[in-house]
């Protein structure tokens, strides 16, 4: 954990961003668009709130973390570059023949990558598995897991849910990026998830709903859910795309990279608002 202020996570966010867009654009493939939304997130977990070590990624007591959602890999790459867990110029080789930059999160190759993701509906399930390791270990670290809000419509998370109730996993929270939106479109249009936070409770969880985009909110529930005798589910309010103006609320950039012209737009978007 660190004093990092608001106003730096902001600035520390939009640069991730900004590699967010760069690396998509270099691979010309990727899902910038839920990796926008869950930029501030990252920024808040790894610059201000986790407990961990980039010159020692196998440090026992260190806080983990699980992208449950694993093809926004880019925005949890560059989180782990800024943090120094390997050089940010690594960042373009995305997706590149020989990279260690997976289109998805490949444990064992990147320094700081907690488990392999992107088969979605999983993650949730394995972060239960390491915060109850955690409580058989007699280990104080915390577990935080990236769920995509269309994710959740795949069973496994709620019997997961239901598991880590049971278990009282108090030191596991799971974050909604609830943008509203998946590859084909509004979610509510593929299978609906309202009443979202009333089903959270429902299985028991202590639930927090926030504006996703807002960085003291997003600091304040991480730091109360480290104080929860339950498990604690954070249902943040997001914006796909959010940060570059024509990819917010567009489904179309969930996994589809910019082309020249929206490249330089994106850029000169990001580049003005890093301090």
């Amino acid at each position: 954990m660190s004093d990092t202020s608001i106003a730096e996570l902001e600035n520390i966010s939009n640069k991730l961003k900004l590699h967010v867009v760069e690396m998509t654009y270099a691979a010309k493939s990727g899902h910038p668009g839920g990796s926008l939304s869950a930029s501030d997130l990252m920024a808040a977990l790894y610059f201000r709130v986790m407990r961990h070590d980039p010159t020692n990624p196998a440090w026992e007591d260190r806080d983990r973390f699980v992208l449950s959602k694993g093809h926004v890999a880019p925005v949890l790459y560059a989180a782990l570059a800024e943090s120094g867990y390997f050089p940010v110029d690594e960042l373009v080789s995305l997706r590149k023949m020989g990279s260690m930059l997976q289109g998805h999160p490949v444990r064992g190759k990147v320094p700081g990558v907690e488990m392999s993701t992107g088969s979605l509906g999983q993650g949730l399930s394995m972060a239960c598995g390491i915060a109850l390791a955690g409580k058989m270990d007699g280990k104080d670290y915390m577990t935080y897991c990236l769920l995509g809000d269309g994710e959740l419509q795949s069973g496994q998370n709620w019997e997961a849910a239901m598991f880590a109730r049971q278990n009282g996993l108090n030191n596991l929270v799971a974050i909604v990026d609830r943008n509203h939106l998946q590859i084909t479109g509004n979610t509510e249009g593929a299978v609906g998830l309202e009443p979202l936070p009333e089903k959270w409770k429902a299985f028991g969880w202590n639930m927090l709903m926030i504006k996703g985009h807002s960085m003291r909110q997003v600091v304040e529930a991480l730091e109360k859910a480290r104080t929860s005798s339950r498990p604690t589910v954070i249902i943040m309010d997001t914006v796909k795309g959010k940060g570059v103006s024509f990819m917010e609320n567009n489904a179309g950039f969930h996994g589809r990279a910019c082309n020249d012209e929206e490249y330089a737009k994106a850029v000169q978007e990001l580049r003005e608002v890093i301090q």
